[in-house]
């Protein structure tokens, strides 16, 4: 039975909260980070990088460290960490005093998407009964250290996932990415070492901590340890947020977990981790499993979890016209081949979408987005690139089909 009370501290208690945060204060900061680098645990927010590692990558000698908590969540198809902050914000604060503690941190910043209405109230509300308990404040947890947590409430932007337009946004400045190195490990937020972390990342830390990295590592993959929230939507049974354990097979996610394809038809294609990754054929799709390396073997990434589900009535040319004005929509102007190329890929799709595409039109969508990747200071473009690319290269005959001058082509010699 699930508990409308769960984002109230006497309820996350109840349930054992802050019992692995109290452990971890009493532990030496190193220790906590040698946990963290055993268990194996890997960033959720898309890169798959490990948090462990990460960590160590901040520099021995500093005077002050901040740690900051990613909740913009603003990948179409991903909606899992909306889920923790309003059902589970103590197991956030939970992991954020760990962390916190084991990267010496006094102060951690958590941006939250502007659009979050319910996880914002939830988690401002966990916050103060944090502080009023003493779990956080300048005695967190009875330990002696102080750990402050600020809020800040982003306007909507997308671009602020990405980590460095996200310590702009922070810092007041206008939200676009930085150049990278230096990187945020040494140069971060207000100038100073930085660690950012992923909502569902922080929210693995009280596990590890309270049952050890052997424990962990017993779910899951040699490579990809522990469970994995899969944001499961789109034509399906059974929309919504599922934990499995990393290696699970992806068929078994959508045709058991979710209910299968809606109405019974059959899969035409899959988004595996959010939209900005490279789309499934449903053989690649029902073929794979639901880690990292498996993923990635079939040329697409596990990205952010988010699954998107296409029954075989789906037309590809407008599903990744769609994606196409999203992304024209949410560049934000920095670099010139994102700017004007997101807008010109947009415009592609769009015509061809309608009908009114040539061959000379779907040979320059090819080029516009094999010229983007790679030629920004951030990964935008890439995400853009790489849906045009997959659905264009794995139904082609699709976008062949909405050509005005299909006749003609396929008359030609």
């Amino acid at each position: 039975m699930v508990n409308p009370d769960s984002h109230a501290l006497v309820s996350a208690r109840a349930a054992g909260a802050y019992r692995a945060s109290a452990k971890a204060l009493a532990e030496e900061p190193e220790e906590i980070v040698r946990l963290v680098k055993d268990s194996g645990l890997r960033g959720r927010g898309g890169a798959g990088f490990p948090t462990g590692l990460k960590w160590t990558f901040l520099p021995k000698n500093r005077d002050a460290t901040y740690l900051c908590v990613n909740a913009d969540e603003s990948e179409p198809g991903t909606f899992k960490d909306r889920l923790i902050l309003e059902k589970d914000p103590h197991l956030l604060i939970e992991g954020i005093v760990i962390a916190c503690h084991a990267i010496r941190c006094a102060h951690a910043y958590l941006y939250i998407r502007g659009e979050f209405c319910l996880p914002y109230e939830r988690i401002r509300a966990a916050a103060a009964e944090a502080y009023a308990a003493g779990l956080l404040g300048p005695n967190a947890g009875g330990s002696g250290q102080p750990i402050d947590l600020t809020i800040h409430r982003g306007a909507g932007a997308y671009i602020c996932g990405e980590e460095t337009a996200l310590l702009n946004s922070i810092e007041g400045k206008k939200g676009q990415p930085r150049m990278k190195p230096p990187f945020p490990t040494n140069v971060g937020l207000f100038g100073k070492p930085t660690v950012i972390n992923n909502v569902e990342t922080l929210a693995n830390l009280p596990f590890i901590v309270e049952n050890g990295p052997d424990a962990y590592r017993a779910i899951g993959t040699e490579k990809s340890p522990g469970t994995r929230l899969m944001s499961v939507s789109g034509h399906i049974e059974k929309p919504g947020v599922y934990e499995v354990a990393h290696g699970v097979p992806m068929r078994g996610l959508i045709e058991d977990l979710a209910g299968g394809v809606r109405g019974g038809r059959k899969l035409k294609a899959l988004i595996p981790g959010g939209s900005s990754t490279p789309v499934l054929t449903a053989e690649e799709a029902y073929a794979v499993n639901v880690d990292f390396e498996s993923v990635q073997a079939t040329g697409s990434m596990l990205g952010s979890g988010g699954c998107i589900v296409m029954d075989e009535t789906t037309d590809m040319v407008w599903a990744l016209d769609k994606l196409a004005h999203f992304y024209a929509h949410e560049s934000c102007g920095q670099c010139t081949p994102c700017r004007e190329g997101s807008g010109w890929i947009a415009e592609i799709v769009q015509k061809i979408a309608a009908g009114n595409g040539t061959r000379k039109d779907l040979e320059k969508l090819e080029s516009l987005a094999a010229q983007i990747v790679g030629n920004t200071i951030c990964v935008f473009s890439d995400a853009l690139a790489m849906p045009v690319v997959s659905h264009v290269t794995k139904f082609r005959a699709e976008f062949e089909a909405h050509l005005a001058d299909r006749a003609s082509s396929s008359a030609a010699p």
